[in-house]
């Protein structure tokens, strides 16, 4: 990738460009981390012969605190190592979509919007809202988020599914309890135009003004795009960026990116048959189930990990999940 860079002509394609310096960068820090792992860990070594020597608690103190950050990296780049598929590098795409259980439905998918939100920011990567339909109550019934940065979509790739939550309904006169779905997509951002290749016949493309804030902000052109698939009737829609060709552009990268998941799951769908194994998908498949009422409880149904701490997890806190499933823990018996 560098001999790339170097290359005549590398910058025609800024686009093209930036995702290699993007990539390049992301490269160099995993390398650097391993290739100067060792030397930090014989620094610690030195510490420790000091402070056996001078019993020194300010250098213990540094000790301690170089050891627990030194871990910390050691364990996010050992599960980095995890993320070896196709993709995994890439930014991912979440789509959120409201089931059943009516207005408390479309509230939980916003409580699930606001989660990876949260995560992402916790994980420093750059967040797009390319899609929202609101609830005409509250909540949302629909969103499309872009989650930008190294290896996003190898963490939140395993996400997608049918999240259940059970609670005290705050949309319920009579305060009852509720169970309420939300259908979660994860995709990874095709940024390639070998990939997947769209014919333009195959299209439908619709533009409507988008809904915005309102004052000097408010829409008053039609910028937003729908595009629809016709063949697979794939929908996307993308509303804001400020003009209709970003918005197109936007919109083509995401139905570039359903219909390579979709043409994955119809893979994967026959080499099942073929094993004998295939199950469909459907709403009743919940991945993750959030109690908040008569106890607290988040478990994941795949691999049994669980957690007591509900509102922690709905602050973003996702990681013991995603790790457990990329590692292919399963936790049986007491509760861990």
């Amino acid at each position: 990738m560098e001999a790339e860079v170097n290359e005549t002509g590398f910058w025609n394609d800024t686009r093209k460009a930036k995702e290699v310096m993007r990539k390049l960068d992301s490269y160099r820090e995993i390398i650097n981390f391993w290739e100067d792992i060792e030397k930090r860990i014989n620094d610690l070594d030195e510490l420790v012969k000091i402070i056996d020597e001078k019993k020194d608690k300010d250098i213990l103190k540094e000790a301690k605190e170089r050891l627990k950050k030194l871990e910390k990296e050691f364990t996010e780049h050992e599960f980095q190592a995890l993320m070896n598929k196709r993709y995994d590098e890439t930014s991912a795409i979440m789509a959120i979509h409201s089931g059943a259980g009516g207005v408390d439905a479309q509230d939980w998918s916003e409580m699930l919007l606001r989660m990876y939100l949260r995560y992402a920011e916790d994980h420093k990567y750059k967040t797009d809202i390319v899609h929202i339909s609101k609830g005409e109550e509250a909540g949302i019934k629909s969103a499309t988020i872009i989650i930008t940065g190294p290896f996003a979509y190898g963490h939140l790739k395993n996400e997608a599914g049918v999240h259940r939550l059970v609670r005290l309904s705050p949309f319920n006169s009579d305060n009852l309890r509720q169970t309420s779905f939300a259908l979660i997509e994860a995709l990874p951002e095709i940024t390639s135009d070998d990939e997947i290749k769209i014919n333009d016949d195959d299209l439908k493309i619709d533009t409507f003004r988008s809904s915005g804030a309102g004052g000097q902000s408010v829409n008053k052109t039609d910028s937003a795009v729908r595009i629809t698939h016709l063949p697979t009737k794939t929908v996307v829609e993308c509303q804001n960026e400020r003009s209709q060709a970003q918005n197109k552009e936007q919109a083509m990268k995401i139905l570039k990116s359903k219909l390579y998941k979709l043409q994955q799951e119809r893979e994967e769908e026959e080499k099942q048959k073929l094993r004998g194994e295939y199950t469909s998908a459907e709403w009743g498949n919940q991945i993750r189930s959030y109690v908040l009422h008569p106890y607290k409880l988040v478990k994941d149904h795949r691999t049994g990990v669980e957690t007591v701490d509900a509102e922690k997890v709905l602050d973003g806190d996702i990681d013991r999940f995603i790790e457990a499933r990329l590692k292919g823990v399963v936790e049986r018996g007491d509760r861990k």
